[in-house]
Parts: C-alpha cells; structure tokens; sequence
C-alpha cells in the first residue's frame, strides 16, 4: 500500500496570517509553490492556493496591496496522517472539493500532498 508520506512534499511554505495577498504570490512564485501554509502564531489555521488568490482576490475585484490572506485563504485547511492510503486521500480531496491536504504525523503538520503530486507519482511509477 502506498501511504500519504511517501507522496507528501515536506518542508511547505509557510506565511504569517497578516501577509498581504500580493506578497503570498510573490513568494509563491519565488518558491515555485501553488499553495502556502497560513500559521497564527506559529500553528496553522488554514492553506492559501492559487486558486484562492484568483477566485477570491482578483476574480472578486479585490486588489488591494493591503488585503492579507486571512481574508482569502481555506479555513481550515483538511489534513491527512501520513500514514494512511492515498486512496483515503483522494477521496478526502474529491469530498472537500480541494486539490491540496495538509499532511500531519501525531497531529503535526509536516508536509502537503496534491493532486499533482498523485499525476506525478503516475507518471513516474510510484504508484
């Protein structure tokens, strides 16, 4: 059985919740990431996507420099154990309407998985 932890990307990028939209696509780009990690405080409350930014910043006629991601991002954002079956995964992503989990070990975040990262793994054969 293929586990969530042999696909997850650790180390994610993590934000403050008071960045502001613009920076948290700037730093996306730079990272080359299509999701961030949104913490308050140090704990994580929450994922900021692309499709966030598109849907709910841009497409909703909100560019402003000021906007932070708190007022955009998926609340909460849904996780996963890294030790259970990708197909557990899948269907968590299918059921929440999301491309992107939160991937944790003893209830802490340590990584995120995609649906690209399930593409990825096809196409390479992990799977």
């Amino acid at each position: 059985m293929v586990t969530v932890g042999k696909l997850m990307r650790r180390d994610p990028v993590i934000i403050d919740i008071g960045t502001s939209v613009i920076e948290a696509a700037q730093l996306m780009k730079a990272c080359n990431v299509s999701s961030l990690l949104v913490a308050c405080r140090g704990r994580n409350i929450g994922m900021v996507t692309e499709t966030d930014i598109i849907r709910n910043f841009v497409g909703a006629n909100r560019v402003s420099y000021f906007l932070a991601v708190h007022d955009i991002l998926s609340n909460p954002a849904l996780g996963i154990d890294e030790q259970r079956p990708l197909t557990e995964a899948a269907d968590l992503m299918l059921r929440h309407r999301t491309l992107y989990l939160g991937v944790t070990k003893a209830g802490t975040l340590i990584g995120i998985i995609s649906a690209c990262d399930f593409l990825r793994s096809m196409i390479f054969g992990y799977v």
